[in-house]
């Protein structure tokens, strides 16, 4: 089954992941927290392996007293507790910190969007309950972010996780990622594109479009592989697989299961959808820790 907690093609191999492809020369994606400096590679390599730690430590320095990379260090360690379930208590801590700064309203409705995102994980993980407060979260962020505003797609995206996967409105979610998915495409932002394609397939496949559904998690799993988002490319795999005859779907999914023992088991909601057992000779080395 998909999972909804998060689409190159079906003829990728199984040996693609000795190298570090987050080098490569798709440039790592700007969020509107970013300004394309030394640091903010650093911050996305380590990020895209799943290191949101070190990620967020790099920031600290900066996060003392710009808004902005305070907000990434607050996403970052967001994202890392959708991914493992871990960390709750650091998000909360980053959250409160940029609260606490003088913002503008830009800034205000960015640190909403990701408070509203991390109780609708602690939701959808079933650590907590926090539906209201991820409702009225991502509320205050809609009233805050001009129209216009580059945390606007993102925004959108998010409401519909919640009008899908907390609310059960499916038409609702639809529409929030159709929203998203055009303008994420419209800027060029390929990260919200991978996951906009992810779910927009999702509902295609719900709906029985199976040519929509194979299409659109292709495009996933494509993006992630050109940005090098290795947390990323596993559940994409695992997307792709349920549109695959048997044995393309099967490869797949093994190829999932090495890439996902190779980031330490990461997303760890993931491990369910996975062969239990990898064959001896694909089964991967974990990486050594960056710390």
């Amino acid at each position: 089954m998909h999972s909804h907690h998060e689409g190159l093609t079906a003829n990728s191999t199984t040996t693609r992941w000795e190298g570090d492809v987050t080098d490569t020369a798709v440039p790592h994606p700007v969020l509107e927290t970013a300004s394309g400096t030394a640091l903010d590679s650093a911050v996305w390599r380590l990020r895209s392996r799943g290191c949101w730690d070190d990620a967020a430590a790099l920031l600290v320095p900066d996060a003392k007293d710009q808004p902005r990379a305070a907000l990434l260090r607050a996403r970052l360690l967001v994202e890392r507790c959708m991914f493992t379930g871990q960390g709750w208590e650091r998000a909360e801590e980053a959250l409160r910190a940029v609260e606490s700064m003088p913002l503008n309203d830009e800034e205000r409705g960015a640190a909403a969007c990701e408070r509203g995102y991390l109780a609708y994980a602690a939701t959808l993980l079933r650590v907590r309950d926090r539906a209201d407060e991820a409702r009225a979260a991502l509320g205050r962020a809609a009233a805050l972010l001009a129209p216009d505003s580059p945390g606007r797609p993102l925004l959108d995206f998010r409401r519909g996780l919640m009008a899908e996967h907390v609310s059960g409105n499916p038409q609702a979610a639809e529409t929030g990622y159709r929203r998203a998915h055009n303008e994420a495409l419209n800027r060029g932002d390929a990260l919200l594109s991978s996951y906009t394609w992810r779910h927009l397939a999702a509902l295609a496949l719900e709906n029985g479009d199976l040519a929509e559904a194979r299409h659109g998690f292709a495009e996933s799993l494509r993006l992630r592989e050109e940005l090098g988002f290795l947390v990323g490319i596993a559940p994409a795999l695992v997307a792709l697989a349920e549109v695959q005859p048997p044995d393309e779907a099967n490869r797949l999914r093994v190829e999932a299961a090495r890439l996902h023992r190779l980031l330490g088991n990461v997303p760890h909601w993931l491990s369910p959808h996975l062969p239990p057992e990898l064959p001896p000779d694909l089964a991967p080395e974990p990486l050594a820790p960056s710390d």
